[in-house]
């Protein structure tokens, strides 16, 4: 569980970040790169990115060598130029300390160019801008402006729970299934407990991460709390190849909620990890699932207390996958 302590100056220091951070969005994209699971979701996305990468990016893999990331990686700035020139101001002493962690057990030893990033050479630096400008044009370039209309959304939903309900009901509201009791915000994740010690929280969504909030403390600055948020998948891009498998003109037939279910559920969710996973209310997706469940999509059985749903052969005939079926159980309904 991690648990974030919070003051009264804290809570008076909460805000939304007011635009999206283009390296912030970077890495959470390539951190879903790195990961394997939400194959359905983001398997073609994947298979995009990856031939689009140019040979350019190629060093910054050489930086997650077990799939941990070097925190000087971290780029908060609203400006593409400033969080690219940002690692240079970087403390050696901190850059040498990270690149030793991240290598950390690895058997293979760092190419030259790390070597020099290590000594703090002005080429290597170069060497790494270059990297995460070209990943940048690659993955985002084409989604950016569609992730800056979805900020806004974000932010105008934010700031609408904020007026109406507080502070502490728009933070639980941000990571389903968190808490907050005595100044502790609590959400899963690793047993952590951060204080920002009256520095505040900046509350920042990315459109490509699934995973737990990622926490982010820069020197001197509040607590960067980069959350989930969107629809669950990645942004599509304008022109790209998203609808030319037929699924578009299925969103138009059974609503694109409903089309994301029927694609996630190749393997068995309960109702709350449907939510969860899409970001929905739990009585959104039970509506979603019942209206699936009705068409003989999908099927809904249970297992001693939990009530699992799965994708049917014919709702994976529709989707033109090559198989699907449902798992023994009771049926419901």
């Amino acid at each position: 569980m991690i648990r974030i302590h919070c003051t009264a100056e804290d809570f008076g220091r909460v805000r939304f970040a007011a635009r999206p951070a283009p390296l912030q969005e970077l890495n959470a994209a390539l951190g879903m790169l790195l990961r394997r699971d939400d194959a359905l979701l983001y398997g073609r996305w994947r298979r995009r990115v990856e031939r689009a990468l140019p040979p350019a990016s190629q060093a910054l893999a050489d930086l997650v060598p077990a799939g941990r990331a070097p925190l000087f990686l971290d780029g908060f700035e609203e400006s593409l130029d400033a969080a690219l020139d940002a690692p240079r101001s970087t403390p050696q002493a901190v850059v040498r300390a990270e690149l030793a962690r991240v290598y950390e057990g690895h058997a293979v030893p760092p190419p030259l160019w790390l070597r020099g990033l290590h000594r703090g050479e002005a080429d290597a630096w170069r060497v790494l801008r270059r990297a995460r400008l070209a990943a940048f044009e690659a993955v985002l370039r084409p989604v950016w402006p569609l992730v800056q209309d979805l900020h806004r959304a974000e932010f105008s939903r934010h700031a609408l729970t904020v007026a109406e309900r507080g502070v502490a009901a728009a933070l639980t509201a941000l990571v389903p299934g968190s808490s907050l009791h005595d100044g502790v915000w609590a959400f899963d994740g690793p047993d952590r407990d951060v204080r920002p010690g009256g520095r505040g929280l900046l509350l920042a969504p990315t459109f490509h991460w699934t995973g737990r909030p990622l926490l982010g403390l820069p020197p001197g600055g509040p607590l960067v709390v980069t959350y989930p948020a969107g629809p669950g998948h990645p942004p599509p891009a304008a022109g790209s190849d998203a609808g030319s498998d037929g699924e578009e003109p299925l969103a138009a037939v059974l609503g694109r909620t409903r089309l994301d279910v029927l694609r996630l559920l190749e393997r068995e969710h309960t109702t709350g990890e449907v939510a969860r996973r899409l970001r929905v209310s739990n009585a959104t997706a039970s509506a979603h699932t019942a209206a699936l469940r009705a068409a003989g999509l999908i099927t809904t059985v249970r297992a001693g207390r939990a009530v699992l749903h799965h994708r049917t052969a014919l709702g994976s005939l529709l989707l033109g996958t090559a198989h699907g079926g449902a798992r023994p159980g009771r049926p419901i309904g």
